[in-house]
Parts: C-alpha cells; sequence; structure tokens
C-alpha cells in the first residue's frame, strides 16, 4: 500500500507505471472480459484499468522524469522485441483475478534490466521505492471484495482464454498523486541494438 507521500512544498510528485500494452484488436477483446466482470460483479475498478502487464510502479518528482526517461530509452534501445502468450486466468487469493502470462522469462528479464539501470532513479525516499513486477500477468479485476473475488474466481478458473502479442515496446505512463486517470508520458521501442552503437547514440 501506498505511503503517505511526504513531497517537497512546491514540487509536483507523480506516480509512474512502465507497462507492455497489447496491441488495438487484442487490447478490445480483453476490455470486453474486464467490462463483463465489472457489470457481473458490481466493481468499477475492473472498468477503470485498462489492459496491461505491469512492469514497474513508482512514485516521483517531475524534475526526474526526463532523466528517468533518458535511462529507460537506453534500456529499450537493448532490448529485443519478443512474443508473449496469454492464456487462461489466474489469481491472487481473496483480492485480484488475472490472465496468466504463459512467456514470463523475456519479461523478467526486462524488469531485471530495468531495475539494474533504473533503480536509484525512480526511489522517492525509504517510504516510497519502486516496485518491480517480477510475476507478469495481465489484471482482469484487483482490489476485490471477498464475495466479488470468491464469486468471481468460482467462474473465471473455468473459463479459457488465449491471446499472444509481439512485445515491440514499453509505456511510461504517468498521474498526479491522487488522480484516476494515467496520461501517455513516453513509448520506448525495443531496437535490439549492440552496445556500442546505444553508448554511439547516447553521447
Amino acid at each position: 500500500m501506498q505511503k503517505i507521500i511526504q513531497a517537497l512544498p512546491g514540487y509536483n510528485v507523480n506516480e509512474y507505471l512502465l507497462v507492455l500494452s497489447p496491441p488495438e484488436e487484442l487490447w478490445h477483446k480483453i476490455m470486453k472480459i474486464k467490462e463483463d466482470f465489472a457489470n457481473t460483479y458490481k466493481t468499477d475498478t475492473a472498468r477503470w484499468g485498462k489492459p496491461h502487464i505491469s512492469l514497474v510502479n513508482f512514485v516521483q518528482y517531475e524534475m526526474m522524469e526526463s532523466r528517468i526517461i533518458h535511462r529507460l530509452k537506453t534500456v529499450a534501445m537493448g532490448s529485443p522485441a519478443f512474443k508473449l502468450e496469454l492464456k487462461d486466468y489466474g489469481s491472487f487469493p481473496s483480492h485480484t483475478i488475472y490472465i496468466n502470462v504463459l512467456s514470463k522469462i523475456p519479461v523478467q528479464n526486462l524488469v531485471k534490466e530495468i531495475r539494474t539501470e533504473t533503480q536509484r532513479l525512480m526511489k522517492l525516499n525509504d517510504d516510497n521505492k519502486p516496485h518491480f513486477m517480477l510475476e507478469p500477468h495481465l489484471t482482469i479485476a484487483r482490489k476485490l471484495a471477498p464475495w466479488q473475488y470468491e464469486k468471481g474466481w468460482q467462474e473465471y478458473s473455468h473459463r479459457h482464454f488465449t491471446g499472444r502479442f509481439i512485445a515491440d515496446s514499453m509505456l511510461l505512463l504517468k498521474r498526479r498523486v491522487g488522480e484516476k486517470a494515467y496520461q501517455i508520458a513516453e513509448r520506448f521501442v525495443f531496437q535490439n541494438l549492440p552496445v556500442m552503437t546505444r553508448q554511439g547514440e547516447l553521447f
């Protein structure tokens, strides 16, 4: 749970989310599942959250944003695009139902690379450290009440889903602390460039 954020007066603090986003057709297919879940189990969180696979979330001063973007660009330059397989449903008991990500290794490798390169820049203070997602999943509904989870999981544990896409970029989303909607701050395309080329482009 996010602690109270003690910001320096006069400095804006944003909440950031770095994600892999499915292509449009798959996005709409998953959005429909989220809508159905929201209507059946009376939970708006399923409707608000747009389909994505989270890589890291963190809070940080807005003035740090350009440095973080610069560092993430370097990571993306060196990262190859990869295929993501989605299949059926899983859950975090009592609060979250999600679509399983079968191809976990490339996502975990990417998250570890991001952690190595950006952890220090993403840390606001000791109470607000970045949260790196090493268990990739695509959330259908979270923050469920016990009855919503139990009834929902009873249904979705028997339902099937398949989807696949090539993850060729990642998105950095941001919102002012306390706001609901995220805006896109930057899109990073995976270029799979060798280290020397990347350094040449950065300096």
